[in-house]
């Protein structure tokens, strides 16, 4: 205890409050290192670059740079762990580091940080709330200015606010500011402040409080109106939230069909951008599905063949199967199905029947087997009846059901049809398959009728008997 008194010297801090010092590095170079710590005590040394065996051979300079780095003391590597910006000087704050491995220091900083980055969001979306909370009366007044320059001003900050989930939220409890925003989108001429409107909407529109604010202010004719914009992504922002309208708000789809809102979408399939036709058709979807009178709003306009030239034109799986959706719901529609058959939607169907998109596969089988009665006379569905008949081998009662009524259709009254089913194995297919069905009508008699179409009057009748 004594020989500790007399040679360690160096204050712990306990007592003081003064950070811990290490020696000297060149001061322990050039002295005996017990006569320092005594000559019971020994230090177990974490780094190799300095006094191995009392060499004198390093330079003045990696000596002075061990030095600094040593006089970081354990407070100061603590703080600069747990905050790393009031760190100056990063190069001075030694490591003890093993390659791949955090240090102590390093493990117990986490939380904090953790903790700090919380703080900091929580700090921010406070921030951002009552920002908007306090500007949004003022940008109101201001939205319903005259002066378009301060109109488009004001659009530009609303729209920035409502990128941000906080003052987006004050946004959509205000609904004096929402309806500003749509009067400001109909009576615009100004193609940014036009921008700015919709893509104010269109943010809004993602929360189920954003709907039926722009619900309730009228959005859905305002935006049925900006379907008409030149600008590409006005007419983006548009037709995505009037999307997310029909999706999700009640009352939508009735206020878009009075609102006209069908004859604006359909001239739209002849834009060229595959994810915004995806959207358009699916709007035409849930705007035809179950209802009569917007079906023929989109024969009025010309949907049928429209929609078969997207299905004869493109790849996009989404786009493909959003189509034959539409195409399936208007393949119930009497007045549809002859304009979809003559405009080839039978062999522009029939091309995605080998797809790997099975959804794909049984929208057009569907559609296939609505349209296949009123399409017995149409030419070039060789291709169309072969998959037919390999499709008998499936297993699915979906894919049996469309493609035995499918079968039992186009080979009513066709004697080329029947010869060529014949031809292709179709009468043993369609035994296996009968043998196979058990009790399931829905397959057993479409598959017998067509079986009766392909053993009489065509040259191959006596084969298929």
């Amino acid at each position: 205890v004594t020989e500790w008194q007399q040679t360690y010297t160096y204050d712990s801090g306990i007592h003081s409050g003064v950070n811990t010092q290490v020696p000297s590095v060149s001061s322990k170079c050039h002295g005996d290192e017990d006569e320092v710590y005594g000559k019971q005590y020994t230090i177990k040394k974490t780094t190799t670059s300095y006094c191995q065996g009392g060499s004198q051979s390093q330079s003045q300079a990696q000596a002075a740079d061990m030095e600094a780095q040593l006089a970081m003391t354990r407070a100061q590597r603590v703080r600069a762990a747990m905050y790393p910006e009031t760190v100056e000087d990063r190069s001075l704050l030694l490591s003890t580091q093993l390659e791949g491995q955090q240090t102590n220091v390093q493990r117990l900083a986490e939380p904090s940080q953790m903790l700090k980055s919380a703080i900091v969001h929580l700090i921010n979306y406070q921030d951002d709330a009552e920002l908007a909370t306090r500007a949004i009366p003022e940008l109101t007044k201001l939205l319903n200015d005259e002066d378009p320059v301060v109109v488009s001003k004001a659009a530009m900050i609303v729209n920035q606010l409502s990128k941000k989930e906080a003052s987006r939220r004050a946004l959509m409890q205000w609904q004096q500011v929402v309806a500003a925003v749509v009067r400001t989108m109909q009576s615009t001429s100004d193609l940014d402040t036009a921008r700015c409107t919709t893509s104010i909407l269109h943010n809004l529109s993602h929360h189920r409080e954003g709907l039926l604010s722009i619900f309730k202010s009228g959005g859905i004719p305002a935006l049925v109106r900006m379907l008409s914009s030149p600008v590409e992504s006005v007419l983006f922002y548009a037709i995505t939230t009037l999307h997310n309208l029909l999706l999700y708000q009640e009352g939508a789809k009735m206020a878009v069909r009075l609102a006209d809102g069908l004859q604006k979408m359909v001239p739209l399939l002849n834009k060229n951008n595959p994810k915004f036709l995806a959207i358009t058709t699916d709007c035409l979807q849930l705007l035809a599905y179950g209802n009569q009178e917007s079906k023929l709003i989109i024969l009025a306009n010309g949907g049928p063949q429209a929609l078969v030239q997207i299905m004869r034109s493109y790849n996009y799986e989404k786009l493909l199967w959003t189509t034959s959706r539409v195409l399936k719901v208007l393949s119930v529609c009497p007045s549809n199905k002859p304009a979809i058959v003559e405009a080839g939607g039978m062999q522009a169907l029939g091309k995605h029947l080998t797809s790997s998109s099975p959804r794909l596969v049984q929208n057009c089988l569907w559609t296939l087997r609505n349209l296949s009665d009123v399409a017995t006379k149409q030419e070039g569905l060789d291709g169309v009846l072969k998959i037919l008949v390999n499709q008998l081998s499936s297993d699915d009662v979906n894919v049996l059901t469309c493609a035995t009524g499918t079968l039992s259709n186009l080979t009513c009254n066709n004697s080329k049809n029947k010869t060529l089913v014949t031809q292709s194995n179709g009468v043993e297919a369609l035994i296996h398959t009968i043998l196979r069905a058990g009790d399931k009508e829905d397959i057993t008699e479409p598959a017998v009728c067509a079986l009766r179409h392909l053993t009489s009057r065509h040259p191959e009748a006596e084969m298929a008997q």
